[in-house]
């Protein structure tokens, strides 16, 4: 189970927001955010060494795609392709709704079940596959959360019914006084126990390898701002016991 945290304020100089702790077992390899494939050199994501897809992803063009396991989905199956694989397909396309419009049209049954966001600095979706159909919705405007259940579902989900409420209230990031402070509070949050789901926290440790083992902040600007690049912000670590640091763009 992952956490994505998007903000979306249209007419802003930073229209879209988004914060993501990746939760996984802790022994699984994986690379920094970076320029990773040869093939895809407009893309920047982390790379998960054992599958060779990602988590989260971002093209030059703007458009950022994170996925998320649903619930009691956690783990490869031999007869599925890696999940990994969804938000590299979708940073292939030079705007949010044509990706998601694509990705909306993949067999489900390929995959196994999967929230997928895919946004940019105009727009928003969510995905969400049961294994048979593959589910397109808007994300609104404002704040919105996911982890394995349904977009902002406070009803099942006990981490978004304690978290959206103190997101909503915290100082949203300011990129351009370098000021990211409340949601890096927010992110490193242990508040909860951990256990599926139906747990609180935001930042896990288990006594079973699983735990969160890193954390993003991303900020994409208006794009008719001259000269204004996507900020994203990275801690190799659980938040709170490693530092937030830019992502370094090396083309």
């Amino acid at each position: 189970m992952c956490t994505v945290i998007t903000l979306r304020r249209p007419g802003h100089a930073w229209p879209l927001l988004i914060a993501a702790n990746r939760d996984e077992m802790i022994a699984r390899p994986w690379s920094a955010p970076a320029r990773h494939w040869p093939d895809r050199a407009h893309v920047i994501a982390g790379k998960d060494i054992e599958a060779g897809g990602t988590w989260l992803a971002l093209n030059d063009d703007g458009v950022a795609a994170a996925i998320l396991n649903r619930y009691g989905s956690l783990g490869p199956a031999p007869d599925k392709r890696s999940r990994g694989e969804l938000p590299l397909e979708a940073v292939d396309h030079a705007e949010a709704r044509v990706a998601a419009e694509a990705l909306a049209q993949l067999l489900p049954s390929s995959y196994k079940t999967f929230n997928l966001v895919i946004a940019d600095a105009r727009e928003a979706f969510w995905l969400r596959s049961d294994g048979s159909t593959i589910d397109m919705a808007p994300i609104p405007d404002g704040l919105s959360m996911i982890t394995s259940s349904d977009l902002n579902d406070t009803e099942t989900s006990e981490r978004i019914r304690f978290h959206k409420p103190l997101f909503e209230a915290a100082s949203p990031p300011d990129p351009d006084t370098g000021d990211w402070s409340a949601w890096e509070e927010r992110l490193a949050s242990t508040d909860g126990v951990p256990g599926g789901d139906h747990g609180r926290a935001i930042n896990i440790e288990t006594d079973f390898g699983f735990g969160t083992v890193s954390s993003s902040l991303i900020a994409l600007p208006d794009p008719t701002r001259i000269g204004a690049k996507a900020h994203w912000r990275f801690c190799a670590g659980r938040p709170g016991s490693q530092p937030y640091e830019a992502v370094e763009d090396k083309p």
